[in-house]
């Protein structure tokens, strides 16, 4: 075995990440279900996306919203139109763009965004074990150099389900 210190070879290198992309799907369609079944306020993982980047970031347009999460505007603007129906989110003026409006959380949207992360945060405390600030960083790294290798693919469909 290597030393977990020492850079993998080119040769290793790659079938080390498709062991990480052989977790990451199975672990995001899970944690997707997840989210799905135990929203109180029955949110899709695409409404709670959309709730979550307008808390993080503050009002948007809907292919700014795209671009951030690499999904589709189609996609997005069917969550946006989902959310609206439900009073989470409303569109208020561009004063940048005219016909591009912002979208912004209501005071119900708010509410919906922080109770299912409260949730979320909850089952997460579970995972336990002795992670350690190090462990997290460096995955967070490795994905992240990962997700810059696809930034030439254009989102053009849907969510994998």
């Amino acid at each position: 075995m290597t030393d977990p210190g020492t850079p993998l070879s080119p040769d290793e290198l790659p079938q080390r990440l498709m062991d990480v992309f052989g977790l990451v799907g199975p672990l995001y369609r899970r944690v997707q279900r997840r989210i799905e079944l135990d929203a109180a306020q029955g949110l899709s993982v695409g409404v709670r996306a959309v709730l979550d980047l307008l808390r993080e970031h503050g009002p948007m347009t809907v292919p700014q919203m795209g671009r951030a999460q690499s999904l589709s505007r189609q996609f997005v603007q069917r969550m946006v139109n989902d959310a609206a129906a439900r009073n989470l989110v409303e569109s208020i003026p561009n004063p940048a763009h005219q016909r591009s409006s912002l979208i912004r959380l209501t005071g119900e949207g708010v509410a919906a965004i922080t109770a299912v992360t409260a949730r979320e945060h909850a089952l997460l405390r579970q995972v336990g074990g002795e992670l350690t600030e190090a462990d997290v960083a460096t995955c967070v790294r490795v994905l992240s150099r990962m997700l810059e290798l696809f930034d030439d693919v254009e989102v053009t469909g849907e969510p994998p389900c």
